[in-house]
């Protein structure tokens, strides 16, 4: 690596919930700089989610994205002229990151001429449930760690 590690910038917590997990969602929504347009489709979810769920909205969203955050992951490594997928354990902002990723990437792949926090709304609450697209991509890259745990060696 060159050059220093650029400091992690603190991030504020949003308004409405004083949640930083919100504000990081929030902003992995957000397309083009539309700040306001992501609060207001992740608070609508958000809302949606917890009259769903029936608990409030900041611990259903933590426990949905706790339930899709992976453990561990696969990573390519090049030894001896050959790659092997190699499982390493994955850093909790990372895992994060991921499982934020993944929602949103399944909200946005299945929304067929609906409003984007209603799709959103329905994929937390798949996840809250332990089912959907996010679940099924976090248990496919779980299932691939597995299978490759003979490479864990060459971590």
């Amino acid at each position: 690596m060159r050059g220093k590690r650029a400091p992690v910038r603190p991030l504020k917590p949003d308004e409405v919930y004083g949640s930083e997990l919100v504000s990081k969602f929030v902003n992995y929504v957000m397309l083009d700089g539309q700040k306001q347009t992501a609060r207001t489709i992740v608070y609508k979810a958000v809302e949606d989610l917890a009259n769903r769920t029936k608990t409030k909205g900041t611990e259903a969203l933590e426990k949905a994205v706790e339930n899709v955050r992976p453990k561990i992951e696969v990573r390519s490594r090049r030894i001896g002229g050959a790659n092997f997928q190699v499982p390493v354990q994955v850093s909790d902002k990372r895992q994060t990151a991921l499982a934020l990723k993944w929602i949103i990437e399944a909200a946005r792949s299945s929304r067929k001429n609906t409003e984007f926090w209603v799709v959103l709304s329905r994929e937390l609450q798949n996840a809250y449930n332990k089912e959907g697209s996010a679940i099924k991509k976090k248990d496919e890259v779980v299932r691939m760690a597995e299978a490759n745990k003979a490479f864990a060696q060459f971590a």
